[in-house]
């Protein structure tokens, strides 16, 4: 018997604190688990499936929580986390100048226009190299940095560059957790797959998923995937699911994060309950599902490609 998720998604959104209290049991914040700062790497091993996105809204989110965090852009190549935080044109000093001893690291730490707890922290300026005796230590030292200061963060969140690299092995380097964001399509579960296995290697035990661009329609209809099914195959606790919202391309554009529209949107409320589930280190228990049969040979074609 297999099963097919329906998300119940509100057709008017309520206000982000009154929908956050509704479905966190009245509370109005959410119990901070763990000692800080808590270093937590955001990655999906393949591109395009929404990571950076996602990195900035869980720091915006988190700061709106009173959570104080430092976002770190890791891709030293070709950032984006700058633009998505409205932020482009601030950065002038990175990661790289501290290291090479040109500035010192709270310089180069950009404070968020409207959330006094948010700081962005990129690694090196576009087309720009990290000099090679820096190594996948790098991060390693800006996270012990960061621990070290007068006001150390609760949470360093590290937006991983796609792939599985020197960039993806600099990124994880400093994280204890890490938040595995897919779409619920074939090739990217592949490489999430993969890039579990990877993290799981380097000792990162605390990994949840992110199932991002999910059509409840095309999970009806069969045409899609179901977070289930994604959580099946991964094998790993569900942080948050993400719903296909249009206003993901007019943030982006804005540069304003999904979490801080008003009215909010339903992808923005699903990333601020992924916020409250990755600070009290929960998992998601709120998908409906219902029982119905499922063409059997569909399922085998999904499980197939990862051995099961």
């Amino acid at each position: 018997m297999a099963f097919a998720p329906r998300l119940l998604l509100p057709t008017r959104p309520p206000a982000p604190a009154a929908a956050s209290a509704r479905h966190n049991g009245g509370r109005t914040a959410p119990e901070l688990s763990g000692p800080t700062p808590r270093v937590v790497v955001v990655t999906s091993g393949k591109g395009g499936v929404g990571k950076t996105t996602t990195t900035a809204n869980l720091a915006a989110s988190l700061a709106r929580l009173n959570f104080p965090v430092v976002a770190i852009d890791a891709d030293a190549g070709l950032r984006n986390l700058d633009l998505l935080l409205g932020l482009e044109n601030r950065v002038h000093l990175t990661a790289a100048d501290v290291l090479a001893g040109d500035c010192r690291l709270d310089q180069a730490l950009i404070r968020h226009r409207s959330l006094q707890g948010l700081h962005l922290l990129c690694l090196s300026k576009p087309r720009s190299k990290l000099p090679l005796a820096f190594g996948s230590k790098t991060l390693t030292w800006v996270a012990d940095a960061l621990r070290r200061s007068a006001t150390p963060p609760a949470f360093i969140l590290i937006d991983c560059p796609a792939g599985v690299d020197a960039g993806f092995v600099t990124a994880i380097a400093p994280a204890e957790e890490a938040v595995l964001v897919t779409t619920p399509d074939i090739t990217a579960l592949r490489d999430a797959d993969r890039v579990a296995g990877l993290l799981e290697c380097d000792g990162i035990k605390d990994i949840k998923i992110i199932v991002n661009r999910v059509r409840p329609d095309l999970v009806r209809g069969e045409d899609m995937m179901s977070a289930l099914d994604v959580q099946e195959m991964l094998g790993l606790p569900l942080l948050g699911v993400v719903p296909e919202d249009s206003e993901v391309i007019r943030s982006t554009n804005r540069g304003m994060p999904l979490v801080l529209t008003d009215p909010p949107t339903p992808a923005g409320l699903a990333l601020e309950r992924a916020t409250w589930r990755l600070v009290e280190r929960d998992a998601m228990t709120a998908v409906m599902v219902e029982e119905q049969e499922r063409p059997k040979k569909k399922s085998g074609f999904f499980f197939s490609l990862f051995g099961g």
